[in-house]
């Protein structure tokens, strides 16, 4: 399972017109602690930006899974509530979870979010699909000794 990390990346961001900005930009990364998390950043996003730069905030996220689509260039966080009963009261029970889809925009992170959970057996109901500032997702990928990790999505949602 993973454990996803939302690491908060402070850098000078040279704008269109020339100027340069100071702008805080999340990421997320699957690793083992907070400190693997700030290492592993800095290593995903020292090619993509020239100068100096620091790791702002490092913190949890709660994602029980991530789902990706190629197409999309946005990130949705998805709260779902899986539906069960209670045996002994009888009443129904809901808990939530969160699920984040890559998707281009609300209506295709829905329909996303319904094909990745296609096969649950559980019974479970959308109750809020936001969307979310970050840039970008890596997960965990095991490389061979001496040979950098690559970004491939885990989870590519199939477009049918």
């Amino acid at each position: 399972m993973a454990n996803w990390f939302e690491c908060k990346v402070k850098y000078d961001k040279t704008l269109e017109n020339g100027l340069q900005k100071k702008v805080t930009e999340p990421y997320l990364v699957d690793a083992l602690s907070f400190t693997e998390a700030e290492s592993r950043i800095i290593k995903e996003i020292q090619p993509f930006i020239s100068g100096e730069f620091s790791v702002s905030a490092v913190k949890r996220a709660n994602y029980s899974d991530v789902y990706y689509d190629a197409t999309g260039d946005k990130w949705y966080k998805c709260k779902i509530c899986f539906i069960t009963l209670d045996e002994k009261s009888g009443m129904e029970k809901r808990t939530a979870t969160y699920i984040l889809v890559q998707a281009a925009d609300f209506a295709t992170a829905l329909d996303n979010l319904n094909i990745c959970m296609k096969g649950t057996m559980a019974d479970w109901e959308v109750t809020s699909i936001v969307e979310t500032l970050l840039l970008d997702v890596y997960p965990y990928e095991a490389s061979l000794p001496d040979t950098p990790a690559t970004h491939s999505p885990e989870k590519e949602v199939p477009l049918s």
